[in-house]
């Protein structure tokens, strides 16, 4: 009963690629090829599997639908997380430690040039109801923006003509 017990213990399996001489294990060899294999069945699936360009000149077959994108969850809140920073560098939170707002512009404009990368990657792929969002973000914080540095730049001017 004894031994039993003994042999119930963990394992341990050595995964290192090289043996202590620097040789590559035999099995990391097999594995390898093993993988090489399987990506080779799954290329040749995809093959089998992707529609046929038709010949210059042919006459295209019927295409079905683009198939309708569900919208992304996980996309709208990285929006919506690139949208707060950007309307908190404009002012939008006050700062926890001094409880007043604070404008960084050029943070916010690094944010907003984001969005729009964001929004020029994406284009293509993106479930209607996620594209319209983005769209809609990008143009309000650009109007924002635009809005908020007009201010500031007169704010700027009027302190100018303060000193003088």
């Amino acid at each position: 009963m004894a031994d039993s017990k003994q042999d119930e213990g963990f394992k341990v399996v050595d995964r290192r690629l090289f043996t202590e001489a620097g040789d590559l294990r035999e099995e990391a060899v097999e594995q390898e090829r093993r993988d090489q294999e399987a990506a080779a069945k799954v290329a040749k699936a995809q093959a089998a599997a992707a529609p046929a360009v038709p010949a210059p000149g042919a006459t295209p077959a019927a295409v079905p639908p683009a198939e309708t994108i569900a919208p992304s969850r996980s996309f709208q809140m990285l929006v919506d997380f690139l949208t707060r920073n950007a309307a908190a560098m404009m002012g939008g939170m006050a700062d926890p430690q001094t409880g007043q707002a604070y404008v960084d512009l050029e943070g916010a404009r690094e944010v907003i040039d984001m969005i729009d990368t964001l929004k020029e990657k994406t284009r293509g792929n993106l479930a209607k109801q996620d594209e319209e969002l983005i769209m809609e973000v990008a143009g309000s914080l650009k109007l924002s923006y635009m809005e908020i540095s007009k201010a500031a730049a007169q704010a700027m001017a009027k302190k100018q003509q303060a000193k003088k």
